[in-house]
């Protein structure tokens, strides 16, 4: 996956086109994945993990079809395909109340959906007192959990992608959300998931795949996957990028 980055940092649109029609705009290409591959198999809780930047909320994109590889294919049937990721959707300047059909719909709900579970909703993000407030007014915890209250009201779809759902809210509410998870990841489903949490991959993947600066390092067991990963956290060192798998 290569983005196309501008080179100049420019303070607005109307700065940004002023430069572009005098030419100054130079870009400069960035690979965020480079030949990454791997396969999933029905039934498999797959953890994706790396340090920031490396491109794993890329890949989930890719599968789930939200960007386009520039070179290369993902076989997916798209239709049974659910994309969880939170701080998308949302409008500050509407009411909590209108925002759960906001982000609902975004997702793919019905109206008829959410209405039937809006109470639902709303009693898991502990948010009863809050809903007819702007979410501008809300902290930055109280959307987090109204946003994985809408993310995860749904019976899981066949193929499940979890972006960094399980940092949000307080402990308590971490721990309730985490047990949420794990019904719908012990659901039946095929699961893609993304945490920098080493003990909930090693609690719920049946395989790792470390991807490291858009380069696959490794695939395999839980354990030895995130030993190595940690390894390397511990003991910064360049060493060749080339994937290995283990069992």
């Amino acid at each position: 996956m290569k983005f196309r980055v501008a080179t100049q940092n420019v303070s607005g649109i109307k700065e940004y086109f002023i430069q572009l029609l005098k030419r100054n705009i130079t870009y400069r290409e960035f690979k965020a994945l480079d030949d990454v591959s791997f396969d999933v198999y029905k039934g498999e809780v797959v953890g994706i993990i790396g340090t920031n930047g490396s491109g794993k909320s890329t890949i989930l994109k890719i599968v789930s079809g939200v960007l386009r590889p520039t070179e290369g294919t993902v076989k997916v049937d798209r239709k049974k395909v659910q994309l969880l990721t939170l701080g998308t959707g949302f409008d500050m300047e509407l009411t909590g109340r209108e925002n759960v059909y906001l982000n609902g719909a975004i997702i793919g709900y019905s109206r008829e959906f959410l209405d039937a579970h809006y109470d639902e909703i709303v009693a898991f993000a502990e948010l009863e007192d809050f809903m007819d407030e702007k979410v501008k007014n809300y902290s930055s915890g109280m959307v987090s959990r109204l946003g994985f209250a809408i993310a995860t009201a749904g019976d899981a779809a066949e193929i499940l992608i979890l972006d960094e759902v399980l940092s949000v809210g307080d402990e308590f509410f971490r721990k309730k959300s985490l047990a949420r998870v794990k019904e719908m990841i012990h659901g039946g489903s095929t699961v893609l998931l993304v945490s920098h949490s080493m003990p909930t991959i090693k609690e719920n993947c049946s395989k790792v795949v470390w991807i490291e600066k858009g380069k696959l390092r490794m695939i395999g067991k839980p354990e030895l996957v995130c030993k190595a990963y940690q390894q390397m956290r511990e003991t910064p060192q360049t060493t060749s990028t080339k994937a290995s798998e283990v069992s």
